[in-house]
C-alpha cells in the first residue's frame, strides 16, 4: 500500500501528520511519533510575545543594570510564561532534526508585522524543513475594518517570504468573508501551503468567581465537516499544498478529508485524548480501508470527492443547504 504524499514540496511517507501541541515539546515524544507512522511532525508555536519578551528583558537589563552592582540584575526576575524560550526553540529544532528521519516543520504564532519575524531566518538555520505560520489576531478595535486585517495579515506573509527560502504554509481561520480569495492572496504573497483552519481559544466565564477563565476544548470529528467544504472547493483551483487541522480523530475522517483534496491530515486533539499510538491505530486503519476498497495509494484517493470531481458539485454549496433543511423531519 502506496501512502506516500506530497506536502510542500517535501517527500512524507504518510498522510497523517501530528500538529503543533505540548506533546511537540518532548523530543522522545516526537521520536515515538515517527515511530508510530507519522509522516512529519509540526513543532509547538514559538509566540510573538515570547519573542518580544525576551527583548525586552535584554533592554531592560542592558539599559538598567549598566550602572548597578552585578547582585542587582538578580532582582529583575524574568516571567516564566513559557516554558521554551527563543534560544530554547531554536535548539530544540535542531535537537528534533538530529533525532528524525522524517520533516520536521517548526512554527510561529502570531499576527503583526516586526523584528519578531527575523526569527523565521533563525529557524531556518536551525535546521527546519518548513515553516508554519498560525496566524492567531481577535479584531477587539471596532474602529479597525476587515480589509485593514486582510492587509496585515498578508504583509506578515509577504515578510517571511522575502526573509527565509524555506517552504511557507499558513494556518488560517475560517472567520473571512471571503475564504476562497483570501487563499489566493496568501498563496500570491508566498504561501506554499495553506493550513485549514486555525481553532481560535473562546474563554468562558466561571459563575460562582466571576471571573473570565481560559478555556481548551479538545475537537470532534464533527469539526471536520468545515474543513471537508473548503478544502474541497479549493482543490485544483489554487496551486499550494492543503492541510485539514481540526476534526482528524479516525481514519474515516483521514481519509474523508484526502478524498476532498487534502495533501495532509493534521492531529493534534485525537493524540491528546488517546495517545501517541493512536496515531498507530489510525494508520493501520487506514490501511485495511484502502485494502477493502481495492486503493492502491493515497494519490489515487486524493481530491476525487472535490467539487471538481464530485457528481454533485453543488453539494458544497447553498443548494445543499436548502436540501438539508427542508429534508429534516423531527422525530414522531
Amino acid at each position: 500500500m502506496e501512502l506516500k504524499t506530497g506536502y510542500l514540496g517535501l517527500d512524507l511517507n504518510c498522510p497523517l501528520v501530528p500538529s503543533s501541541s505540548p506533546l511537540m515539546e518532548d523530543l522522545g515524544h516526537l521520536k515515538r511519533l515517527e515511530d508510530c507512522g507519522a509522516g512529519a511532525v509540526v513543532l509547538h508555536s514559538l509566540f510573538e510575545e515570547q519573542i518580544v519578551q525576551e527583548a525586552r528583558t535584554l533592554q531592560h537589563y542592558m539599559a538598567r543594570g549598566s550602572d548597578s552592582f552585578a547582585e542587582a540584575l538578580t532582582y529583575f526576575n524574568e516571567p516564566q510564561t513559557f516554558r521554551f524560550g527563543p534560544d530554547e526553540y531554536l535548539e530544540h529544532v535542531r535537537r528534533a532534526k538530529e533525532a528524525l528521519d522524517i520533516p520536521v516543520i517548526a512554527s510561529l504564532n502570531g499576527a503583526t508585522t516586526g523584528g519578531w519575524l527575523s526569527y523565521a531566518r533563525r529557524i531556518e538555520e536551525a535546521g527546519a524543513d518548513a515553516l508554519e505560520i498560525n496566524l492567531y489576531h481577535v479584531p477587539a478595535d471596532l474602529q479597525v475594518g476587515g480589509a485593514a486585517v486582510e492587509e496585515r495579515y498578508l504583509e506578515v506573509v509577504r515578510q517571511l517570504r522575502g526573509s527565509i527560502k524555506l517552504p511557507l504554509a499558513v494556518k488560517i481561520g475560517h472567520f473571512f468573508s471571503a475564504i476562497g480569495d483570501m487563499a489566493c492572496r496568501f498563496v500570491e504573497s508566498g504561501a506554499n501551503g495553506l493550513v485549514l483552519f486555525n481553532r481560535f481559544y473562546q474563554p468562558d466565564i466561571d459563575l460562582e468567581a466571576l471571573e473570565v477563565r481560559p478555556s481548551v476544548a479538545l475537537s470532534t470529528s464533527y469539526e471536520l465537516r468545515l474543513r471537508l467544504r473548503w478544502i474541497a472547493i479549493l482543490f485544483g483551483r489554487i496551486d499550494c499544498s492543503l492541510a485539514a487541522t481540526g476534526g482528524v480523530h479516525t481514519h474515516e475522517d483521514a481519509l474523508k478529508i484526502i478524498m476532498a483534496g487534502a495533501d495532509v491530515a493534521m492531529m493534534c486533539s485525537a493524540l491528546l485524548r488517546h495517545g501517541i499510538d493512536h496515531l498507530k491505530t489510525v494508520r493501520g486503519a487506514m490501511v485495511r480501508w484502502m485494502e477493502e476498497h481495492e486503493y492502491d495509494s493515497v494519490a489515487q484517493m486524493k481530491g476525487s470527492m472535490s467539487q471538481r470531481s464530485c457528481p454533485d458539485p453543488t453539494a458544497f454549496e447553498r443548494a445543499s443547504y436548502m436540501k438539508a433543511l427542508t429534508g429534516y423531519h423531527l422525530a414522531k
